[in-house]
């Protein structure tokens, strides 16, 4: 029981730094299509940034969590702005 809340939380997390990256490509890439803003990201170095903006969301997501005492959901999505945080990290040293 205890595993699947702290998954479901591990998924929210997920979902809402993929959102977070949707939203902060957008605003920062102008009209450019969402692939292509990514791929140009990719070659000049800033994906990392983009994705850390993404995980901003998660910061709402883990405090509706911790509002709700929904505390092994908010471990989860801590666990996953960990996991995204390792990722970015090996992404800037790529």
């Amino acid at each position: 029981m205890i595993k699947k809340q702290v998954f479901i939380g591990f998924i929210v997390g997920l979902l809402a730094n993929v959102i977070g990256l949707y939203f902060s490509a957008m605003l920062l890439g102008g009209n450019d299509n969402f692939t292509d803003l990514l791929k140009s990201a990719l070659s000049e170095g800033f994906l990392g940034k983009l994705i850390s903006l993404g995980a901003v969301l998660n910061l709402i997501a883990f405090f509706i969590f911790i509002q709700k005492k929904q505390d092994y959901r908010a471990r989860g999505v801590l666990f996953a702005t960990v996991t995204v945080a390792i990722i970015t990290f090996i992404l800037n040293f790529y």
